[in-house]
């Protein structure tokens, strides 16, 4: 089975491994996000011929590679990783939590003076799975609805119905960013759950009617 390369994908990675992110990271302070299993390309430079020295760490004492324009000297992660100095990226395969880390680049000019160190937060989180809806009809007519989810990590809840956001007139209670509503009794319609981070974004549909009618989908 060939990868999947995406920036936000809705298949797990359990099936899927080869989710793939992609951030630019040239820019101090830059936060970046990989998944779990998967792989992420960060953007640390520019063509890296053009630079006489650089050195990449992880939490300011491991060195991750070193290079001299386009020769790599050293890469402490070659076993899945890749720098490739024509474009200044790196490429790091099969994530794990212990890659979530900060990074910092140090550059040297042809005299040896050094720029301004840069840093990279990378997190990594999992994807969401599977998304799952359950209805509940209650005494005055109204709908509460509740939406789950499989895997994730810090996973973010949106609701539409028709492919609109639900707005408050449309809610008896709770709110379009929880994963538990509760709709009025005349609200119908192709409801929406989506659930996303930064590395996935997975979402479940069911056609509502008023209570006492409800057609599953």
């Amino acid at each position: 089975m060939t990868s999947t390369v995406i920036t936000f994908s809705s298949l797990y990675f359990s099936i899927f491994p080869g989710i793939e992110t992609h951030c630019d990271g040239r820019q101090n302070e830059t936060q970046c996000y990989g998944a779990l299993g998967g792989t992420v390309v960060l953007q640390l430079m520019d063509n890296a011929s053009e630079i006489s020295r650089y050195l990449w760490y992880k939490n300011k004492t491991t060195r991750i590679f070193n290079g001299i324009k386009d020769k790599i000297v050293s890469n402490q992660m070659k076993d899945r990783s890749v720098f490739t100095p024509s474009n200044g990226t790196f490429r790091i395969n099969n994530l794990n939590r212990t890659d979530g880390a900060e990074y910092i680049l140090e550059i040297f000019d042809s005299n040896g003076q050094a720029s301004e160190p840069r840093t990279l937060q990378l997190s990594i989180q999992a994807p969401v799975s599977s998304v799952l809806l359950d209805s509940e009809c209650l005494s005055q007519g109204e709908m509460r609805v509740s939406c789950s989810s499989e895997g994730g990590d810090s996973p973010q809840y949106s609701w539409t119905l028709d492919g609109h956001t639900l707005t408050d007139a449309q809610l008896l209670s709770g709110n379009k960013e929880t994963n538990n509503i509760t709709l009025k009794q005349d609200v119908s319609g192709l409801l929406v759950c989506s659930v996303r981070n930064h590395v996935s974004n997975v979402s479940k549909e069911e056609k509502i009617s008023t209570c006492g009618e409800t057609e599953l989908n």
